[in-house]
């Protein structure tokens, strides 16, 4: 099924460029290579960039309106842990630092940003909200011996 045919579904494909290098590319043809190694983002960084990027185009879609900020910087971060030989990411925390004009549009635009960040918290961020209530991760595994398909 596509996202044609399903407009909630969201995909995107990896392909495999060499050993732990990746590429993932979505339906619109936009791309990003990650993996370990030097000058890669790791999964766990594309993660926190995932959760920033998606509050920050929030904040900055509202406050863009009002005012074009003259420094828009936010920081993701959190803690790997290992409990009972199994890795995760706890204490995720997003920092944000916005400058905007002393004019009055950028006063009014610096005046929301608390705000939108907490609604992009609480409600409009589904990458967020997705890590923190929790979500099943389901998988399939084909493998072929031989010639590898296209």
């Amino acid at each position: 099924m596509s996202e044609k045919d399903d407009p909630t579904l969201r995909s995107v494909e990896l392909v495999r460029t060499n050993t732990a290098r990746y590429v993932a590319r979505n339906a619109a043809g936009a791309e990003i290579e990650f993996g370990h190694g030097e000058g890669l983002l790791s999964p766990v960084e594309l993660l926190l960039a995932a959760i920033a990027g998606c509050s920050s185009i929030d904040v900055d879609t509202v406050t863009a309106r009002s005012a074009e900020p003259t420094a828009f910087r936010v920081g993701a971060s959190g803690h790997k842990v290992v409990e009972d030989g199994a890795n995760r990411v706890d204490g995720l925390h997003l920092s944000f630092n916005v400058a905007f004009p002393d004019t009055e549009e950028g006063r009014k635009a610096a005046g929301m940003v608390d705000r939108l960040v907490e609604l992009s918290h609480d409600k409009y961020c589904t990458v967020s909200r997705t890590v923190e209530h929790g979500t099943a991760v389901s998988h399939e595994v084909n493998v072929t011996v031989g010639e590898a398909e296209g």
